[in-house]
């Protein structure tokens, strides 16, 4: 005997929120990988315990896809076990993410530290790095617009005139540019990146969060409508 009345809304209803399940938990694997690029690529930050969040986003997301599976063909099936696990697995992602939520709000006030440290380390080791070492540090600089950790003075030990710095450091790049021309504020840009980078990484790590927080809202009404038809279903194996 299959829901009557208002309960087979519920059941329509909670097999269209798994569609949207499978949305978010792809949403939430795109936004775990950006979050993971943003932090490893961009800087080579080598603090494990940032990489924390991202992965638990990714991780929660693939669990999502493949859960939204017991939803849909329980709530189709009017399967009582499959939505009761359903029910139980959502709650228990719900959880995790608020976790994850938390651990993002807390690292906020690590990332000052953490992006100081990496662009110290990559500077000091740029002078004897590869060229790929190199080249990650100077793509920073060209696409920041920025020059050292606090300003272009962080280069002074670059070359032995203590006024040269890299030529990513120039505002209109050219061969030898950053040559003898440290603080000339008209060829070479004099701010650091350790504030731009860190305004960045702290925007992208607040709508990780956002969205993470969002999404955990929408998965407790995917939990009420699956109790409501859990109870209606039973309630028509008890009628049986």
């Amino acid at each position: 005997m299959g829901v009557e009345g208002a309960m087979k809304c519920v059941k329509y209803s909670l097999v269209f929120f798994n569609f949207i399940c499978w949305i978010c938990g792809l949403a939430l694997i795109v936004l775990g990988i950006m979050a993971q690029v943003s932090l490893h690529n961009t800087l080579k930050i080598k603090d494990v315990s940032m990489s924390g969040v991202p992965i638990v986003l990714i991780a929660v997301g693939a669990l999502i896809f493949f859960i939204a599976f017991f939803g849909c063909c329980g709530a189709w099936k009017e399967n009582y076990c499959m939505v009761t696990t359903f029910a139980v697995l959502l709650t228990l992602i719900i959880i995790i993410e608020i976790a994850a939520a938390i651990a993002g709000f807390v690292f906020r006030d690590k990332i000052s530290t953490i992006v100081k440290d990496s662009l110290t380390d990559m500077i000091e080791n740029y002078k004897n790095g590869t060229k790929e070492f190199k080249a990650s540090v100077d793509g920073i600089q060209e696409k920041w617009k920025c020059c050292g950790v606090n300003s272009s003075s962080d280069w002074s030990y670059l070359d032995s005139d203590g006024n040269t710095v890299p030529d990513s450091c120039c505002i209109t790049k050219t061969n030898g540019c950053g040559k003898g021309n440290m603080k000339d504020a008209s060829k070479v840009y004099q701010k650091g990146c350790h504030d731009v980078m860190e305004n960045f990484l702290k925007k992208n790590i607040q709508w990780v969060i956002v969205a993470a927080i969002v999404i955990a809202v929408m998965q407790i009404m995917g939990v009420v409508f699956s109790c409501l038809l859990m109870r209606s279903i039973r309630s028509g194996y008890e009628v049986m």
